[in-house]
């Protein structure tokens, strides 16, 4: 199985655990040869440390230059600008962190293709294809350029500057005529911190691009499913585990969320519930972002659950139509007890299997791990309850609804 098999480093194979999407590419280059990472996505102390010297400290110190870090000369000062904190001292990091845990996750989810025999002998080539081409472009040049111009051209310049950024004088700049003009602290604000951020969400959802293109590619393979399989997804249901390796990537993006949401509630006097739209597309959409792919084994799935139940039904009626005849009809033989019989055993087994392929799912996972998704960029926000409601309010709110 490891010949012709890309490994972790992009160069030969050490079988489906060498496959990770959380190295390769050029960043991942540039963090080793400065001995920010090391093979296994090590140090990520040093990388938190190093993007918040870079992304947030020059800001507070051109912040304290301007005098706008804090005080009355702007309504927005820097320390006052919760979005901003939250989106480079925590956001950051998580995001820095899910290299961690998606580094050891990933390898892991497609072993066991092969472990449970999923994957015909004859198709373990197409299976090795699939990952080379998944660790080609995970290492791509030109894809994580194109990341930097989407982020300089269309993130900053247009995204920032009209959705985020707040209509009042600011830290970062004011707005003259509906256009904002920077301050120093907003000109490296825009030109280096906000590009580090950007270009890091979009390079997971580049990864989550390349996994899902692997998962289709693998999807074209004739899986050797089982219908009865007690995981309800034909034994797939190790690839609800994505969830969990994306889950640092989702409460970065709640993060975020919240910080934009509470300087519009402190600064701009909005409500809370005015955002309940937004929070639930939020929540839906990047669930079926990480969820979503794994959909693409559904007509696989759906055609196990047939033909499961034809065999189940066949197999069933020959042996009922045997427990039949032996036991209703008087074939069994003299002295033979009923109570502690196989064959009542055999036939609840049997009916256990059959309900079980009958309640077979049509995707790999549960609503469980759709709803735990779901919560995941929603938590972040629950501390603007606080806004809405008082401390003691809220607290009887939720023994009501326990009790």
């Amino acid at each position: 199985m490891q010949n012709g098999r890309c490994g972790g480093d992009g160069t030969r194979p050490r079988g489906a655990g060498g496959f990770s999407l959380a190295v390769g590419g050029p960043l991942h280059q540039i963090w080793r040869r400065c001995r920010l990472s090391g093979e296994g996505v090590e140090l990520l102390h040093r990388r938190v440390i190093v993007m918040a010297l870079l992304a947030w400290l020059p800001l507070l110190l051109f912040a304290i230059i301007e005098g706008h870090a804090w005080g009355q000369r702007v309504k927005l000062t820097f320390l006052q600008d919760v979005e901003i904190h939250v989106r480079l001292l925590i956001a950051i990091p998580l995001l820095l962190a899910a290299d961690l845990v998606m580094h050891r996750r990933i390898p892991r989810l497609v072993e066991l293709f092969i472990a449970r025999g999923l994957i015909p002998a004859d198709a373990h080539p197409r299976f090795d294809a699939a990952i080379a081409a998944a660790v080609r472009l995970r290492n791509s040049v030109s894809a994580e350029l194109l990341l930097l111009v989407l982020v300089y051209g269309v993130g900053v310049a247009v995204l920032w500057r009209t959705q985020v950024a707040l209509d009042l004088s600011s830290w970062y700049g004011v707005s003259v005529d509906g256009r904002l003009q920077p301050s120093v602290a907003g000109w490296w604000l825009g030109c280096v911190s906000l590009p580090m951020f950007q270009f890091l969400v979009l390079r997971w959802y580049f990864r989550l691009f390349v996994w899902s293109r692997f998962l289709w590619q693998v999807s074209r393979i004739d899986l050797q499913l089982v219908a009865a399989h007690p995981d309800r997804s034909g034994g797939l249901e190790f690839l609800s585990g994505i969830g969990r390796a994306f889950g640092p990537v989702l409460l970065a993006q709640g993060t975020v969320a919240a910080g934009m949401m509470a300087n519009r509630i402190f600064y701009e006097g909005a409500a809370l519930m005015s955002f309940k739209v937004e929070m639930a597309g939020t929540a839906a959409v990047l669930t079926l972002l990480v969820l979503g792919p794994t959909m693409v084994f559904t007509p696989q799935l759906l055609r196990a659950a047939r033909i499961g139940k034809r065999e189940f039904g066949t197999l069933a009626q020959r042996y009922v139509r045997e427990f039949d005849r032996k036991w209703v009809g008087g074939n069994v033989q003299a002295g033979e007890p009923l109570i502690g019989s196989a064959d009542i055993q055999s036939l609840a087994d049997l009916g256990n299997g059959f309900e079980m392929v009958k309640r077979m799912r049509p995707v790999p996972f549960g609503s469980r791990t759709a709803l735990q998704l779901a919560l995941l960029p929603v938590l972040p926000a629950a501390p603007l309850l606080l806004t809405t409601f008082s401390l003691e309010q809220l607290l009887e709110r939720v023994m009501t609804a326990i009790f």
